[in-house]
């Protein structure tokens, strides 16, 4: 069996350029050898891994089943290298991997807006993760993660300097089914005394401000429901029939269609949306291009 140490990059370098150009002549002239050295080259790596990896028809070069799957991880392999000398240089070239964290709490309709213009893109490769933002932000120090969203900034660390830009705020709603709720029907939080209602979990940041409001107000809502998960505090919302507090962003297609109405408001409950990087030498221009 072979082993990691005992296989030549070399000769797999020699494999990828003959399988990206489909002709050992152009492989050749682009490596600046003959052709004779680099059939030797790939010879020689099918003789370590014990696999043919090229079958001729005629004048072409055909890969096997096993040169398929050699060539998927040839792929990684040196696109991860150019993509780092690319990153290393200050360009952007060929694919570009981004990798990105948000926390549980966020709205994933917010994550899809921020990323949206990246989808049509076909030299980008997402990553997306959720998570606890302390554990999100370690990841961030540790160059697993390229950038942070989350709906609070991160304390002051000397040791561990990271920056949070502010990307903008959005109303914070009570809602509602259209089918038993008036449109701006309510004060909030006057008028939220008793009622039924779906709130963002502890954690989250927007439930301190509306346990302040209500409190301020001396009204208490009777509480059905607390939830972390925005997707989840989504479905409540719409199938429930109770009141949700929820950023109109994560219930945006409901209210469009009319199955939810925005009941009330105060401009005491506000979401503010932050994107939490590290001070690189190496930026990533992709992730500038979205903050600009």
């Amino acid at each position: 069996m072979i082993n990691l140490e005992q296989l030549n990059f070399h000769h797999l370098f020699y494999f990828w350029r003959v399988a990206k150009l489909g002709h050992l002549t152009r492989a050749a002239a682009e490596l600046h050898t003959s052709q004779s050295a680099v059939s030797a080259q790939i010879r020689q790596l099918e003789d370590r891994l014990g696999e043919i990896l090229f079958a001729r028809e005629g004048r072409r070069l055909l890969l096997t089943d096993t040169g398929q799957l050699v060539l998927s991880y040839a792929e990684n392999i040196f696109g991860l290298g150019q993509e780092m000398l690319g990153r290393l240089q200050g360009q952007s070239q060929g694919i570009t991997r981004l990798r990105v964290g948000s926390v549980a709490t966020l709205s994933r309709n917010y994550q899809e807006n921020w990323i949206r213009p990246l989808l049509n893109d076909p030299s980008v490769v997402l990553t997306l993760e959720s998570g606890l933002l302390e554990g999100l932000v370690a990841r961030l120090i540790q160059h697993q993660l390229d950038v942070v969203l989350a709906n609070e900034t991160v304390p002051a660390d000397p040791e561990h300097p990271v920056l949070c830009r502010f990307l903008g705020s959005q109303a914070v709603s009570v809602v509602g089914p259209s089918s038993q709720w008036t449109a701006n029907g309510l004060r909030v939080p006057e008028d939220l005394d008793g009622l039924d209602i779906a709130l963002p979990g502890q954690r989250h940041a927007l439930r301190v401000q509306f346990d302040a409001l209500c409190t301020s107000a001396n009204v208490i809502p009777r509480l059905r429901a607390e939830v972390d998960d925005m997707a989840m505090l989504r479905l409540i919302a719409r199938d429930s029939g109770w009141l949700a507090v929820v950023p109109e962003v994560v219930v945006q297609d409901e209210l469009r269609t009319g199955v939810l109405v925005t009941v009330g408001q105060s401009s005491q409950l506000q979401e503010r949306f932050y994107a939490i990087t590290t001070s690189r030498r190496h930026g990533i221009e992709l992730i500038e291009r979205l903050l600009s």
